[in-house]
């Protein structure tokens, strides 16, 4: 019985520390939110000079659903790959120019959609459009 009480007093710790880094996480991201001014039509690569404690870890695009071979918003995810899709932080950035679907997988694929150099290099020079922060 002490064996499970210690078990589960442990998985609770790890989780409230967990929890509070995901907190820290959103709320440094929702400060770039709140300016989103500073970065409206300047290259995404000035929000990401900016973001000096924390850099996306993936990078995920989304076709336009009227033409599935442009990409209007990417998203940038701040947690391990395996746990992208579920509840994770993202930083959504709506592209002032849509980008050829083409051109995103051919650096995510390989890249297994890690945020890479050639991924930082690629959209650094895309014009940001909005920005939204969501979990």
């Amino acid at each position: 019985m002490k064996y499970i009480f210690k078990i589960t007093i442990l998985f609770a710790f790890l989780f409230s520390f967990q929890s509070k880094a995901q907190l820290d996480t959103l709320n440094y991201l929702k400060q770039f939110e709140m300016n989103k001014a500073n970065y409206i039509g300047q290259p995404f690569s000035k929000l990401l000079q900016d973001m000096t404690q924390i850099q996306p870890k993936t990078v995920w695009s989304l076709p336009i659903r009227s033409n599935k071979k442009m990409v209007r918003y990417s998203d940038f995810s701040f947690c391990e790959k395996k746990h992208s899709f579920y509840n994770a932080i993202t930083l959504s950035i709506e592209w002032q120019t849509d980008i050829p679907i083409n051109q995103t997988n051919a650096l995510g694929v390989p890249n297994h959609f890690f945020f890479t150099n050639a991924e930082k290099t690629f959209y650094g020079n895309k014009i940001v459009k909005d920005i939204m922060v969501y979990r």
